[in-house]
């Protein structure tokens, strides 16, 4: 198993006078300093799925490793025959998927054949079932038939030796079975990241548990853990820690032995009570990102002893949009795969809104049955009804706009941040 170095205590740090970092900027620095923290080992085909590729796959044999019939048929070499009807002699036996036909064809003959069976010497057309007559030792067909009809050539899927997949590839059901197919068993991948979350603050109260009328209960560590765990990654549950420092340091000394990567909610700005950021400073790698958007803002970045740290806003809205804006695309790298970017689409809006320059904002929304983007009916970042009412999010660019019904907006599907 081999270690990838940890990230550097500075990596965050943005250059001098950066005072509010734009999304896109905050996107381009995380991309530059970030690598993957996961260990590197070898698995089996079986046990890879979620997991990211560390080398690429080449092709151990062709798929298919021999031509073979696309069809049930009979088979021959096109150079025997021509147009018209043509009547060929049917030698006995037959070619069968795992059961080749022992022997050549001669010229001018023709075997029975079934899908997926290798083709004997000799063959190299296949005429449909449905297209023949056969009786006894012959049978007969109007020609002509194309060369290579009805048949796959070997490696015509893939070649032996070539790639199959690049290192970085998040192994999907569809890739096992090229690799599978391929020959390909033990497989070098990425361990699964492990993604602690942790929820701060004195007037969170965990589900399950009382809470007085001045508390809330905890709705982030069950909405993150969740979210981590769908995009299939090992989520930890590192519970809840009040306003206290010296559990907050107790509590993330032991995430360090637990986990690759830590989401904090709450505590992330510069306030009195805002411990993970004043944590983060005294161990000298923190940067609180001042991120132009919303909801959002406050995103505060450190390394705890080699851990990462992603310290997100406690307003739950916040939090969930800063997960898939930044934490999505930043754990994809630290587990071992590429930076994405969310496939979005361009729909007509259902809403109207002037918007000011200077931030980017991400609008709860969903596609009405005609395809249009409708969005919650408040931007409180408060509301987390909203989260549950919406499908996706729409992205309003940095500078200043007017939206009315029937405008181009940009939808992005909540799985597009996956």
């Amino acid at each position: 198993m081999m270690q990838p170095p940890p990230l550097k205590n500075d990596c965050f740090a943005l250059p001098p006078g950066v005072d509010w970092t734009p999304v896109d900027a905050a996107h381009a620095r995380l991309r530059a300093v970030l690598h993957p923290v996961t260990a590197i080992e070898e698995t089996s085909l079986l046990d890879a799925a979620g997991r990211f590729l560390a080398e690429s796959i080449v092709a151990p044999r062709a798929n298919p490793p021999l031509p073979n019939s696309a069809v049930d048929g009979y088979g021959f070499s096109a150079a025997g025959t021509g147009a018209g009807v043509q009547i060929l002699p049917l030698l006995s036996g037959r070619a069968a998927a795992g059961a080749p036909y022992a022997g050549p064809v001669p010229p001018g003959h023709a075997v029975r054949v079934l899908t997926g069976a290798a083709l004997p010497d000799g063959v190299d057309t296949v005429v449909l079932e449905e297209d023949v007559t056969a009786e006894g030792a012959r049978i007969a067909f109007h020609g002509p038939v194309k060369p290579g009809a009805n048949t796959r050539k070997a490696g015509e899927d893939v070649l032996a030796g070539a790639t199959v997949l690049p290192a970085g590839v998040k192994l999907r059901a569809q890739d096992l079975a090229i690799l599978a197919a391929v020959g390909a068993h033990w497989i070098a991948v990425h361990s699964r990241l492990r993604v602690g979350v942790l929820s701060t603050g004195d007037e969170i109260r965990p589900v399950g548990s009382t809470a007085a009328p001045h508390q809330i209960f905890d709705a982030n560590r069950p909405m993150l853990l969740t979210q981590v765990a769908a995009w299939g990654y090992e989520a930890v549950d590192l519970g809840h820690v009040p306003d206290d420092r010296t559990a907050l340091r107790e509590r993330l000394d032991q995430a360090a032995r637990q986990v690759d990567v830590v989401l904090t909610s709450g505590g992330a700005s510069a306030g009195d009570e805002d411990h993970v950021s004043a944590l983060l400073s005294e161990s000298g790698s923190v940067e609180v990102w001042r991120i132009a958007i919303k909801p959002g803002r406050p995103l505060a970045l450190g390394i705890w002893s080699g851990m990462p740290v992603f310290g997100l806003p406690g307003n739950p809205v916040a939090a969930f949009v800063c997960t898939l804006v930044f934490a999505a695309p930043a754990f994809r790298v630290l587990a071992g795969g590429a930076w994405q970017v969310p496939v979005g689409f361009e729909v007509p809006a259902a809403f109207s809104k002037d918007k000011k320059a200077g931030r980017r904002e991400y609008l709860r929304a969903r596609l009405t049955g005609e395809g249009a983007a409708e969005v919650f009916r408040s931007e409180g970042s408060g509301r987390i009804s909203g989260l549950a009412w919406a499908d996706g999010l729409v992205e309003i660019e940095d500078g200043a706009r007017r939206i009315v019904p029937g405008d181009p907006v940009r939808y992005i599907p909540f799985s597009s941040f996956a």
